[in-house]
C-alpha cells in the first residue's frame, strides 16, 4: 500500500481469494467497545468470528487486519439493492469509537484524515462507485447503528467518499418535523428503495419496528440533527433529492 499502515492480522476470514472486480462496496463501522485494546482483541480473536479489513485507531493509525482480496467477517446479515450478505463484495473499515452504548463520541480529526486517505486509495484501486460507500446501519438497519450520526458523511462527500444531498440548509430546517401526506409517505419508501435500502422486512421483526429502524438508519446517514424514526417533510425532500441523484 502506498500509505503508512501497520499489520495485526485476524484469523477470521474466508480462505478462498476473491477477484478485485468483486469488490464493489466500502462499509464503515465503529468498534462499539469502551477500550481500543478490547476492540483489537475481539477483531483478532478466532472465537469472536468477526473481523474487518482495516481498523482506524484513535490516533489515526491504519491497521491492516485482513488483506483486501479475502472476505472479512464484518457485515453479517445485510442487504443493499440487489446485493445480499455484503461480506462477499465489500471492504470493511472499523473505526475506534465506543459507540452508542458506551458514550458515543465524535471521530477525531486524525481518524477523519485517515478515513479520507484510505477511502480514496480503495476507491481508485477498485473503481468503487460513490453510491456504494455505506455505513453498517445502511445495510443492516434492524441490527446496527454504526458508524452513527456523528460520522462525517457530509464532509466526506466533498471528497467523493459517499453521496450527499444538495438541499440548502434553510429548506431543511423549514421542513423539519412538518407532517407529510399519505401519498408522500408512500413515495418516501419508494425513494428509500431507489437509494438502496431494503424495505422487505424479516418476519421476525414487527412491521412498525422494522420501519422505525430503517427510517432511523436513513436519518443517521442523511439527517443527522434529528434521529426519531419518524418521516417528516424534511426526510421526504432529502429522499427525493437522493433518489434522483443515485439513479
Amino acid at each position: 500500500m502506498s500509505m503508512n499502515t501497520t499489520q495485526n492480522y485476524s484469523p477470521n476470514f474466508n480462505v478462498k481469494k476473491r477477484k478485485p472486480n468483486q469488490i464493489k462496496f466500502i462499509i464503515f463501522h465503529y468498534t462499539g467497545m469502551k477500550k481500543e485494546s478490547e476492540a483489537i482483541e475481539r477483531l483478532t480473536n478466532i472465537d469472536s468470528k468477526v473481523s474487518s479489513h482495516y481498523l482506524i485507531k484513535n490516533n489515526g493509525e491504519i491497521v491492516v487486519m485482513v488483506p483486501d482480496l479475502y472476505e472479512a467477517w464484518h457485515a453479517g446479515a445485510s442487504s443493499w439493492k440487489n446485493f445480499k450478505s455484503l461480506n462477499k463484495n465489500s471492504i470493511g473499515i472499523e473505526i475506534s469509537n465506543p459507540g452508542h452504548n458506551s458514550n458515543y463520541k465524535k471521530f477525531s480529526k486524525k481518524q477523519i484524515q485517515s478515513i479520507k486517505k484510505l477511502s480514496k486509495f480503495l476507491i481508485k484501486k477498485y473503481k468503487i462507485n460513490q453510491k456504494n460507500i455505506l455505513g453498517h446501519s445502511d445495510i443492516a438497519p434492524s441490527r446496527k447503528k454504526d458508524p452513527g450520526e456523528k460520522f462525517p458523511w457530509k464532509y466526506l462527500a466533498k471528497f467523493g467518499i459517499g453521496k450527499w444531498h444538495s438541499l440548502p440548509q434553510k429548506t431543511l430546517v423549514e421542513n423539519r418535523r412538518k407532517k407529510i401526506s399519505i401519498a408522500d409517505k408512500k413515495n418516501f419508501y419508494h425513494n428509500l428503495s431507489k437509494i438502496g435500502y431494503s424495505i422487505k422486512r424479516s418476519k421476525k421483526i414487527k412491521k412498525d419496528k422494522f420501519f422505525d429502524f430503517t427510517i432511523s438508519a436513513f436519518q443517521r446517514r442523511f439527517r443527522q440533527e434529528l434521529i426519531n424514526g419518524k418521516i417528516d417533510q424534511e426526510c421526504f425532500l432529502i429522499s427525493q433529492n437522493l433518489a434522483k441523484k443515485l439513479n
